[in-house]
């Protein structure tokens, strides 16, 4: 009797092995027709002098309007005029407020929801004194061969220019589009963070018109070369941002009497405000494994090698390993909770003083579906003392959800697994803000990706010292945007 209970034991984990081992055979990447694509000229030699032309204008945005130089914007403008001739013959060109721009190409079919391509004209500043720092001048916009440096290299004159040349190249060519075509850039992305940013008076501008999106694109995702041995080899991870996270820079802040330090109490309002710091870091918001984050894991698992398959093939059945693993990892806890990031301290001015008040700021980065209000709430419970005071100082919610499976989404990843079989296309959450959100009011379907191949050494450099963008990245990136405009323009 115990042998046949041993051998039935042995023998059912035979059968999971071998059922695990042939979904393990099957669970491959998708299949996709890449011979659909048809040949685009691109002219990459002028594309890349016009990047560097764009580069070369400092059009750097401040929080305070009084401190922009709006005479370097409309030097932009003007070089894009003069860069561009057949979109400033063809299209129509707007200026919104001070310095934004909407270009309108009309389509042939006024019954079709247009779509609508994004951009920012603006540039984070060169960190004083940082300038020596660069290899290259942050704004000479100088081409070496193999990169293209200076401030905007990466976030985003890239994007903008890319999606300027894909138009004119078009143009030359003769297409015309069904729908109407937009093209936005804003002036203010850098630091705008509330209803009154160039992005959100563009998108008031197209409601009081009666104007509806069919979609949008924005910065958000780039192309990211995976190459590690044995789990993932000569893969280009593609982010296709779906959604983008709130912020909320809230300050707490607790009173107490003050006095001599000399006779102080058994805690200053330092202390206690450490207590309520102590409690919010202890006490996180519940890590969820949302939708697009399961689908993103499944792609990438769809792709690792054999062997590790094994494994990822089971991702819904290890949700709750995955769940308790992940959120140790600091990259892929802020894929699945509100963060709460301590940042700033103040209190008495003198080192023998109590102070009267102690403050911190607090950021939060909210998920979707946390509201400031929720982060406001939380705070509350995490305090639970009648001396503590809160105070939002700035927020932006959270973005609505793009669905993965809509009409714009399948065009970016057919577009991307087209051009190459190495290409993985997955959803993914935006950490940081962009002007896309504003347009919720107007269209449902608002994606974030930039189609440029760019490491993440690279990356650590937008808004940094040394910011460049490779040079073979530029063509691809065009391309992307023409065959974009040919299947998105389309009924």
């Amino acid at each position: 009797m115990k042998k046949a209970v041993k051998y039935s034991i042995i023998g059912a984990f035979g059968a999971l092995s071998v059922i695990n081992a042939v979904r393990a055979a099957r669970f491959t990447p998708k299949k996709t027709d890449r011979a659909a694509l048809p040949d685009e000229i691109t002219d990459v030699e002028n594309a890349c002098a016009h990047l560097s032309g764009a580069i070369s204008i400092p059009t750097v945005s401040y929080p305070e309007k009084d401190n922009v130089d709006f005479s370097q914007f409309d030097r932009f403008h003007a070089y894009l005029d003069e860069t561009y001739p057949l979109i400033r013959e063809n299209l129509e060109k707007e200026l919104i407020e001070e310095a934004n721009l909407i270009y309108r190409w009309k389509g042939s079919r006024s019954d079709l929801d247009p779509i609508a391509l994004l951009s920012h004209q603006d540039v984070v500043p060169v960190s004083e004194k940082t300038e020596s720092d660069w290899m290259h001048p942050p704004f000479s916009g100088f081409n070496d061969g193999e990169f293209i440096w200076g401030r905007g290299a990466l976030d985003m004159k890239n994007h903008l220019i890319g999606v300027m040349e894909a138009v004119e190249s078009l143009l030359a060519e003769g297409f015309a589009p069904e729908r109407d075509v937009y093209l936005l850039f804003g002036q203010d992305e850098e630091v705008s963070m509330s209803d009154s940013g160039g992005a959100h008076a563009m998108m008031e501008t197209l409601r009081a018109r009666g104007i509806h999106l069919d979609c949008v694109i924005d910065e958000g995702g780039v192309m990211l070369p995976v190459d590690v041995k044995g789990v993932m080899n000569h893969k280009c991870l593609c982010g296709v941002g779906i959604a983008e996270k709130g912020y909320a820079d809230i300050e707490i802040s607790v009173h107490a009497k003050g006095g001599h330090s000399s006779q102080p109490p058994k805690h200053s309002a330092i202390g206690e405000l450490a207590a309520v710091i102590r409690k919010l870091e202890r006490k996180q918001f519940k890590a969820e494994m949302p939708p697009f984050l399961m689908d993103m894991l499944k792609s990438v698992g769809r792709n690792c090698t054999y062997p590790l398959r094994l494994l990822t093939c089971n991702i819904p059945l290890l949700k709750p390993v995955l769940k308790i693993a992940m959120t140790q990892i600091p990259l892929s806890a802020s894929m699945m909770r509100t963060t709460t990031a301590v940042t700033m301290l103040s209190g008495s001015p003198a080192a023998n003083v109590l102070p009267q008040k102690a403050t911190a700021t607090v950021n939060f980065r909210m998920m979707p579906g946390v509201s400031s209000a929720d982060v406001i709430n939380h705070i509350h419970r995490c305090a639970k003392r009648g001396n503590v005071e809160i105070h939002c100082l700035k927020k932006i919610e959270a973005s609505a959800v793009s669905h993965a499976d809509s009409r714009a989404f399948q065009i970016i990843e057919a577009l991307c697994m087209q051009e190459s079989s190495d290409h993985i296309v997955v959803p993914y959450l935006v950490m940081y803000g962009t002007d896309a959100c504003a347009y919720e009011p107007i269209c449902e379907n608002i994606y974030r990706f930039s189609p440029f191949k760019a490491g993440f050494d690279l990356m650590l450099c937008a808004h940094a010292t040394n910011e460049r963008i490779p040079v073979s990245s530029i063509g691809p990136a065009i391309t992307f945007f023409k065959r974009y405009i040919r299947k998105a323009s389309a009924e």
